[in-house]
């Protein structure tokens, strides 16, 4: 049995993926649990019996945001044996780039702390591994996360949204950096054919 994380970290809409299942079986939505924040008060509220969204708090500085995020995260993935963060997207502007990196950094010394085994993924390879496109649009990362769950998230979120939008691509990002990690992990863990 293994516990693993998929974070969807970011500023304004983190969103966490655990998975509790054994290596060499099927990875399923129905095994994950998905945590998110949100600024939408409307959103912060348990769908179903494995999706729930918690309000952001009241941060007097940027300093304080950070702290308060990577703990509200820090809560949700003890104990995990593997965690999996997306890398960088350096698209973002500068300014905002430094911001996600602090936001970021202070997450990774939290899970340094705790000792937890941490991989990095970029974000092309998640969109790679979930679509078979590196530069795959929210659009596209959804209607894989569709196709393959029969889960149509966004009439459970947000059921008044023509668009992708966040909770819902942050949440479905999560679930393909936590099944990329639970993919790597289990080819790894694969028993070699010379060992039989």
């Amino acid at each position: 049995m293994m516990n693993l994380a998929g974070i969807d970290y970011s500023l304004r809409g983190p969103a966490i993926c655990i998975f509790a299942g054994d290596y060499n079986k099927t990875f399923s939505f129905q095994q994950c649990m998905f945590y998110f924040l949100t600024n939408t008060k409307k959103h912060a509220r348990m769908y179903g019996a494995n999706i729930a969204g918690d309000s952001f708090q009241i941060f007097m500085d940027d300093s304080e945001r950070y702290d308060s995020i990577s703990d509200w995260a820090m809560e949700k993935i003890l104990p995990v044996d593997h965690v999996c963060l997306e890398g960088y997207a350096y698209s973002s502007n500068s300014n905002r780039l430094f911001q996600i990196a602090e936001n970021t950094g202070v997450l990774k010394f939290k899970i340094w702390q705790k000792r937890l085994p941490l991989s990095v993924t970029p974000p092309s390879q998640i969109k790679k591994f979930a679509t078979g496109k590196g530069n795959a649009n929210k659009d596209a990362m959804y209607e894989a996360f569709k196709k393959e769950t029969d889960v149509d998230l966004m009439s459970l979120i947000t059921p008044s949204s023509k668009s992708v939008s966040n909770p819902v691509s942050d949440i479905v990002d999560s679930y393909y950096i936590c099944k990329y990690l639970y993919t790597t992990l289990s080819h790894a863990n694969a028993p070699d054919a010379s060992d039989t």
